[in-house]
């Protein structure tokens, strides 16, 4: 990357965000933003989902020049109802139990700003999957919130972990459900001229 390419900035601590930045080959540094996450349940999910990588990406922007930010936030949506990451065991539990047997929405809002141009420029957009889930037993759900694998994922699981086992198809794109849209990604950093290959 030479000088006048902006650098790459996660605004995100999210390990599967960083996992997926690297598989693609990217080389970027982490800013983590500490926004207030509220949600405006006026507005439709998908819109819920961009302003909150928005309020990330600007958060981050506001002390970084010549620098390309990316904000993400992945929501899971079922029947309207957004289920964010679980209280405790028990507000997982309740969480997997409404979601089986059942076809809910994975949305995930993306940002980028460039702080190299001004005004900045900025990007949003989001990418929406479908995750149809397998009816689960009590006990099931039980096992897996055992593991610990559900208390800091939105929606109470994690399908690129044991929370696979429950997924019965997806439509749509896998990495979006794990955190980052690779290829709506991919068109936005090519839309803002960052070149990465």
């Amino acid at each position: 990357m030479d000088s006048l390419t902006p650098r790459l900035i996660l605004a995100s601590s999210s390990p599967r965000r960083k996992m997926l930045l690297q598989q693609i080959g990217l080389t970027f540094d982490v800013l983590v933003s500490n926004i207030d996450e509220r949600l405006d349940h006026d507005l439709p999910p998908e819109r819920i989902a961009e302003q909150l990588a928005f309020e990330k990406a600007q958060a981050v922007a506001a002390s970084c020049s010549n620098a390309l930010v990316l904000g993400a936030d992945t929501i899971v949506v079922d029947e309207r109802h957004i289920l964010g990451k679980p209280a405790d065991a028990a507000d997982a539990y309740r969480m997997l139990a409404h979601l089986s047997g059942k076809t809910h929405q994975v949305i995930t809002g993306l940002t980028l700003i460039s702080t190299a141009h001004i005004p900045q420029k900025i990007l949003m957009r989001h990418e929406t999957t479908d995750v149809k889930f397998a009816m689960l037993t009590p006990r099931d759900i039980e096992r897996y919130i055992e593991t610990g694998e559900p208390l800091d994922k939105a929606g109470a699981y994690g399908i690129q972990g044991k929370g696979a086992m429950f997924v019965e198809w997806i439509h749509g794109c896998y990495n979006n459900v794990v955190g980052l849209p690779l290829y709506l990604l991919t068109r936005m950093l090519r839309e803002m001229s960052f070149h990465f290959e």
